[in-house]
């Protein structure tokens, strides 16, 4: 079975009709289904490729890299299954698997795999806070 992760850029510029990509983001959770749409049309790049929320709302394009390639595999009919792996500085990642596969995210490492948060915010604010 082969799978992987892909970047997903552009999370700053605004949708055409209107939204915000980086909020639409943050609503994402690993695990959920993305939809990858090719926009042969598009002006800037004919082989991009849209990702768009389980909510139907765009969070942004593959990078130019992967989107060639991923694209001509939609065109030509090939299953492309893609779930959302995580927000990133850049937009998010999504992972993807080819031919009926199913992908699978990988584990999480690092402070977001802490289960028990060192901080935690006040429940009320301190006294001497104004």
């Amino acid at each position: 079975m082969r799978e992987l992760s892909l970047h997903v850029v552009g999370a700053d510029h605004p949708n055409r009709g209107g939204g915000n990509r980086r909020f639409e983001i943050l609503l994402c959770t690993p695990g959920e289904p993305v939809t990858l749409v090719p926009e042969p049309r598009n002006p800037v790049d004919p082989h991009a490729v849209m990702v768009l929320s389980a909510r139907g709302v765009q969070i942004g394009y593959l990078t130019a890299d992967r989107a060639a390639w991923i694209g001509a595999m939609l065109r030509q009919g090939r299953e492309v299954a893609a779930l959302f792996q995580q927000a990133t500085p850049m937009g998010a990642a999504i992972r993807v698997a080819f031919d009926g596969a199913v992908p699978t995210l990988p584990a999480v490492v690092g402070a977001e795999a802490d289960p028990e948060p060192e901080f935690w915010p006040d429940e009320v604010p301190p006294d001497d806070w104004e």
